[in-house]
C-alpha cells in the first residue's frame, strides 16, 4: 500500500484540507469568505478521500468520484464569488454582466452534474467521455478567468488581502487545466499528473491558511473595467479556440489515415497561426472593445484609465514622436482611430498643418483665418462629423468647409483646440477601425482631452519662443561687449588723430601712435576670431608681470586728467592672465574713475600681496556711489550713469574676467567722497623682491586726499 504513490498523495491531500477545515471551523467563520473556505476544504477533503477509498477498496465508482469532482470545481469557484459578492454590489456592475457569469457558471455545473445523475439513475448517456472532459476544462477556464479578473481590478492596497487565495485557487484550477487538456489529446488521464494531483492541492493548503489567518478586514474593493473584460473575453475566447483546436486536430489525425499526423501539425500550426493574427489586429481589438462598452457598461470609457494614458503620453519630454504626432495619437486612440491631422495657429494668424499621420498629406496645407469654418469654430465649441455634415449640411448652417480638410477622402471629426476661449488649433480625425456610436459621452471627453493637449501645445510653443529669444539676447550681449570694445578703440584713435596736428613733430609720439594702432588691430583681430567661434569658451592665459601692466596703464593715461598715479614698489607680482584682455579691463576701470573725478582730484594705483594673492586698489576721490547702487546696479549689464554715453557693461565685464581667472572685485564708496575697487588675483609664482620703503595701502586709504570710507 505503501507503494502506491496515488494513495499517499490523496491521503496527504485529505489530511491537509481536514485540518485547514477544523482551523476555520474553530477560529474564523465571520466573512462570507471563510464560510466557502470552510464548505471548500470539507469538499475537497471528502472528494480526496473517495480517491483512497477507492485505490484501498474499488468504491464508490466513477459517477460518485465524478459528481464529487464536479462538487469540488463548483466550491472552489464558490470561494471566487465569494470575494466578489460585496464588490459587486458596491461597484454597481451592470446586472446583465452578472447574470451572465453566474449563470454561465451555474448552467455548466447544472449541466454536468444533471448529466451525470441521469446516466447514473437511469441509464441515460447523455454525455460521452470526450464531453465529460471538455466540461471539466470549461469550469478550469471560467475559474481562471474569475481570478483574473479579481485581480486585475483590485487595488494594490487591498491585494494583500487575497493574494494568497487567487494564487492558491488559480493554481488548482490551471493544473486541472492541463491534465484534462493532455487528457483530450491523448485519450486518457496520464499517470504522472493523476499520481501528483493529490499533493498539488495539499500543497497549496498553507496559502489557504495564511489567507484566513492574516485577512480579517473588510472584502476586497472590486471594479471591473472595461480592460478586465476584454482581457477576461480575451482569455475564454481563446480556451475556447484551443478547445476547438484540441478537437480538431484529434479528428484531422483520426480521419487523416497514413497522413494524419502530417495532417495534424498542418492544421496546428495553420491555427495557431490565425489566432497570433486574430489576437494581434488592432481592428479585431477595437470591435471587441467597442462590443464590451455598447452591452456590458453604462460608460463607454474607463476614465481612469485614459487619464493615465494621456499623463504618460503628456509627460514624455521627448520629441520621439514629435509633440503634435503624440497629440494626434492621443484625440484618434478615444474613437477607434490611427489617422488623423493637426493645424496649429501660426503669428499671422492662419492654421498651418504641422503633422498628418497615416493620411495623404493634401495639397494644401493651411486654413485661412478668415474662413468659415475658424468664425464657426469661435462661436461654438462643436466638433463636426463630417459624415453627418455629407448627410445633412444644414445641421451645421451650410457651413463651408475648407479644401485642407474636404479634400481627405478619410476624414471624420473636426476638432477645435481651444486656449482658454480663443481657437488654437484644429485637429482632424480619421475614419475608425470599427462602426463607432458616438453620443455626449464620447464628444464630452474628446472636449477635454483637446483643451488638456492644446495647453501642452501651447506651453511648448511659449518654450520654443523663449529659447529663441534667449538665443537672440545672447547674440544681443556678445554684440554689445564688442560695442563697448570698440568704442574704446575709437576714443583712442581719436585722440591720435586729434593730437596728431601738434605732436607729428614729436618722435615719441610717433611711437605712441604706432603702438596704440598695433593694439587696435590686435583688439580688432581678436574680435573678429570671436565672431567666428563664438562657441570657443577656452579660456587662454600665461604669466603676466603685473607691476609692468599697472605701470604702463597709468603711463597710458596719464595724459588725461586727472593722471593715474602708482603708489609703492611691491616688487615683480606674477599672476595667470591674458595681457590683452587684462589691460582692457583694467584700463576700463581706470577710465571709469576718471570720468567720476573732477581734473583737480587724485586716482591712486596700488598693489599689494598678501596669503597667495595681490590686490590692486584703484582709489579716486569722485563722485563715489551709493551702497544700494554698488548691491543693484554696478555689475549690472547695460546699467549705467553715464546716460546715453556709457553702455553699462564695463564693471561687469571687468568682474566676470577677474572672476574667470579666479578672483575677484570688491567694492567700498561714499557719494562725494570717492571710491575703491579691489581686484584681487592669484598669485602665479611668489613675489620675487620686496621694495624696503613699500607704502602700504592703509596709508593711502588714510591720507588727506583718501575718501574717509575707504579706511573700513
Amino acid at each position: 500500500m505503501l507503494d502506491d504513490f496515488s494513495l499517499i498523495s490523496h491521503a496527504t491531500a485529505a489530511i491537509a484540507y481536514g485540518l485547514l477545515a477544523a482551523v476555520i471551523a474553530t477560529r474564523y467563520l465571520r466573512r462570507d469568505i471563510d464560510r466557502s473556505l470552510l464548505l471548500a476544504s470539507l469538499v475537497t477533503m471528502i472528494w480526496a478521500g473517495s480517491l483512497i477509498t477507492q485505490s484501498l477498496w474499488g468504491e464508490p465508482g466513477f459517477f460518485i468520484r465524478y459528481m464529487l469532482e464536479l462538487l469540488r470545481d463548483a466550491a472552489w469557484i464558490t470561494v471566487l464569488f465569494a470575494l466578489l459578492r460585496d464588490s459587486f454590489r458596491s461597484a454597481n456592475l451592470v446586472g446583465r454582466l452578472r447574470r451572465i457569469l453566474a449563470t454561465a457558471t451555474v448552467t455548466l455545473v447544472v449541466l454536468l452534474l444533471g448529466s451525470g445523475l441521469m446516466e447514473y439513475t437511469f441509464g441515460l448517456t447523455i454525455l460521452d467521455g470526450k464531453t465529460k472532459v471538455v466540461g471539466q476544462i470549461a469550469l478550469s477556464l471560467l475559474g481562471l478567468s474569475l481570478v483574473e479578473q479579481i485581480w486585475r481590478n483590485s487595488l494594490s492596497f487591498g491585494r494583500s488581502s487575497m493574494k494568497y487565495v487567487c494564487i492558491a485557487v488559480a493554481t488548482l484550477f490551471a493544473f486541472d487545466f492541463f491534465m484534462y487538456a493532455d487528457a483530450l489529446l491523448f485519450g486518457q488521464v496520464a499517470d504522472s499528473f493523476w499520481n501528483a494531483r493529490g499533493l498539488v492541492n495539499a500543497a497549496l493548503v498553507p496559502l489557504f491558511a495564511v489567507n484566513v489567518i492574516n485577512t480579517r478586514k473588510q472584502p476586497v474593493d472590486f471594479q471591473l473595467s472595461r480592460s478586465a473584460v476584454f482581457h477576461a473575453g480575451t482569455l475564454l475566447l481563446a480556451g475556447a479556440y484551443l478547445l476547438f483546436l484540441a478537437l480538431g486536430g484529434y479528428y484531422v489525425k483520426t480521419l487523416g489515415g497514413d497522413w494524419g499526423e502530417a495532417l495534424q501539425v498542418l492544421f496546428l500550426t495553420i491555427a495557431l497561426m490565425f489566432l497570433a493574427t486574430l489576437l494581434t489586429s488592432r481592428r479585431v481589438r477595437s470591435r471587441l472593445m467597442v462590443f464590451i462598452s455598447q452591452n456590458f457598461f453604462d460608460y463607454k470609457y474607463d476614465y481612469r484609465e485614459e487619464w493615465l494614458k494621456m499623463t504618460r503620453e503628456m509627460a514624455d519630454l521627448s520629441e520621439n514622436p514629435p509633440l503634435p504626432e503624440r497629440v494626434i495619437r492621443i484625440l484618434t486612440g478615444l474613437v477607434e482611430s490611427n489617422a488623423g491631422a493637426l493645424w496649429i495657429r501660426e503669428d499671422h494668424g492662419d492654421y498651418l498643418l504641422k503633422t498628418a499621420v497615416n493620411l495623404v498629406t493634401p495639397k494644401y496645407t493651411s486654413i485661412d483665418a478668415n474662413s468659415e469654418l475658424v468664425r464657426f469654430f469661435g462661436e461654438r465649441e462643436w466638433i463636426i462629423d463630417l459624415h453627418e455634415y455629407q448627410r445633412d449640411p444644414v445641421a451645421y448652417n451650410l457651413l463651408e468647409i475648407p479644401d485642407s480638410i474636404s479634400k481627405i477622402s478619410d476624414g471624420w471629426l473636426i476638432i477645435p483646440l481651444y486656449l482658454s476661449n480663443d481657437l488654437y488649433g484644429i485637429a482632424m480625425i480619421g475614419n475608425p477601425y470599427a462602426r463607432v456610436e458616438l453620443n455626449w459621452e464620447n464628444f464630452d471627453l474628446i472636449k477635454v482631452v483637446a483643451r488638456q493637449t492644446c495647453n501642452l501645445l501651447a506651453q511648448a510653443d511659449a518654450q520654443n519662443r523663449l529659447s529663441r529669444a534667449m538665443q537672440f539676447e545672447a547674440v544681443s550681449k556678445a554684440s554689445a561687449f564688442m560695442v563697448h570694445d570698440l568704442k574704446t578703440l575709437i576714443a583712442q584713435l581719436s585722440l591720435l588723430v586729434k593730437n596728431a596736428p601738434r605732436h607729428r613733430e614729436n618722435p615719441a609720439f610717433i611711437d605712441d601712435m604706432i603702438n596704440t594702432t598695433d593694439h587696435a588691430v590686435r583688439k580688432m583681430s581678436n574680435l573678429v576670431d570671436h565672431i567666428r567661434k563664438p562657441a570657443d569658451d577656452t579660456m587662454v592665459t600665461e604669466e603676466v608681470e603685473l607691476r609692468e601692466v599697472v605701470t604702463h596703464l597709468a603711463e597710458h593715461y596719464s595724459r588725461r586728467q586727472p593722471a593715474p598715479r602708482v603708489a609703492g614698489d611691491p616688487g615683480k607680482i606674477h599672476i595667470n592672465a591674458d595681457r590683452d584682455q587684462l589691460c582692457s579691463i583694467l584700463g576700463h576701470l581706470i577710465q571709469n574713475a576718471q570720468d567720476a573725478t573732477p581734473p583737480d582730484g587724485e586716482i591712486t594705483l596700488t598693489l599689494k600681496t598678501a596669503s597667495g594673492s595681490v590686490v590692486l586698489f584703484i582709489q579716486d576721490t569722485g563722485a563715489g556711489m551709493t551702497e544700494d547702487f554698488i548691491q543693484a546696479q554696478l555689475f549690472k549689464p547695460f546699467e549705467s550713469t553715464k546716460g546715453l554715453t556709457g553702455m553699462g557693461i564695463g564693471a561687469y565685464q571687468a568682474r566676470e574676467y577677474v572672476r574667470n581667472v579666479g578672483g575677484n572685485i570688491d567694492v567700498t564708496s561714499e557719494p562725494g567722497l570717492g571710491s575703491c575697487f579691489s581686484i584681487r588675483f592669484p598669485l602665479a609664482r611668489p613675489v620675487e623682491e620686496q621694495a624696503p620703503d613699500e607704502i602700504a595701502p592703509e596709508q593711502t586709504f588714510t591720507g588727506e586726499t583718501a575718501p574717509k570710507q575707504n579706511a573700513k
